[in-house]
């Protein structure tokens, strides 16, 4: 099932679209951002063919706050055309106590015993999006989004150990907005998402931004990532959310 916050995230979106003059976009923007992450569900079961055990990672690691990081280069050579480099790595090492026995990518798992929890989800992507509109005070953007995506699930308990490792390539739509509250103010949707098939992903944020000079802008808010895969060689769904802080500069 699709969370409901990605269609109230896309329509959020297409009302940043409204008529009006054309405005230019800076050449080259850098942005650093991170903050503390949480998880709400993380569920594997590895190899999903009934061999072994459905269990949850956010049981056995916990809710967090782990720390994420992310870096934007976005690179607009024409007003209406722009790429844009993501790379956003994020990792947890926990050990947690199983209350069952554990079956996972050809291991066995005791009950009762302290078990260490390995997860990264590395995602470095590349965007190219087209501005439908731009005003003096909103933009929008559509795009598509080829993202590789780097992860990592790993067990160990005493001398037992096993891992599976998925590096792929995933097709994103991207949509992203911008509204001019006030001179210095303004408010900003970008999102990047995709359902259909044996999976889904999806990675939206909403931030207020504060204009601190011709330069730089410093922005704060909530960023949602959501997804995974259920097909015969892995099941892993997890659901991440963020409390961001970022800090952009347009040299």
């Amino acid at each position: 099932m699709i969370p409901t916050r990605w269609p109230i995230l896309a329509a959020i979106c297409a009302q940043l679209v409204s008529t009006g003059a054309a405005a230019q976009s800076p050449t080259v923007v850098i942005e650093l951002e991170g903050g503390p992450t949480w998880q709400s569900y993380n569920d594997v079961e590895i190899p999903n063919d009934g061999s072994a055990t459905r269990f949850s990672l956010y049981d056995l690691a916990g809710s967090g706050p782990w720390l994420g990081t992310r870096a934007y280069i976005t690179w607009n050579p024409r007003p209406r055309h722009g790429l844009r480099l993501l790379l956003a790595p994020f990792s947890l090492t926990e050990t947690g106590v199983p209350d069952q026995v554990v079956q996972f990518a050809g291991a066995t798992y005791s009950a009762g015993q302290p078990t260490r929890a390995r997860y990264k989800f590395n995602s470095y992507r590349l965007t190219y999006r087209y501005r439908l509109h731009a005003s003096d005070r909103t933009t929008a953007w559509i795009g598509f989004t080829g993202k590789i995506r780097d992860a990592v699930i790993a067990l160990s308990q005493n001398e037992v150990a096993s891992r599976k490792d998925d590096l792929g390539f995933v097709p994103l739509l991207h949509l992203s907005g911008e509204w001019r509250l006030a001179p210095r103010w303004s408010l900003s949707l970008d999102m990047d998402a995709l359902a259909g098939g044996p999976g889904r992903a999806g990675d939206a944020a909403l931030k207020l931004g504060f204009d601190v000079g011709d330069q730089w802008t410093v922005q704060a808010g909530y960023r949602t990532v959501e997804g995974g895969a259920d097909v015969e060689e892995v099941y892993a769904f997890a659901w991440l959310h963020y409390a961001v802080a970022s800090v952009m500069w347009r040299p």
